[in-house]
């Protein structure tokens, strides 16, 4: 992704050897920028942002309990729990989504 190559020039950590080309760099998984003389033109991308959340939509949920579990069990288990609909699991698990 674009934002996970904006990256200020000193910061930059190299990642390719000297006259890389741009191809090579980002068939690498890099990102490549040759507007700033005297940094590393070929530099790694920042890590993805991600976060956790509790799926709003019912029919995506991932059983992370059993019937009749309480939300303390359900915390216990570090999961998402929602007392309805009925006929969908109330404790589940997380959804991983980037930022």
């Amino acid at each position: 992704a674009k934002c996970q190559c904006k990256i200020a020039p000193r910061e930059r950590k190299n990642c390719g050897p000297p006259g890389i080309s741009a191809a090579a760099c980002r068939k690498a998984g890099c990102c490549f920028n040759a507007s700033v003389p005297g940094v590393p033109w070929c530099f790694t991308a920042k890590p993805k942002k991600v976060k956790k959340v509790c799926p709003a939509d019912p029919r995506v949920r991932v059983n992370c309990g059993y019937p009749g579990i309480t939300a303390k069990e359900c915390a216990n288990r570090k999961c998402c729990f929602r007392a309805h609909p009925a006929g969908v699991p109330w404790c589940f698990y997380h959804r991983t989504v980037e930022e």
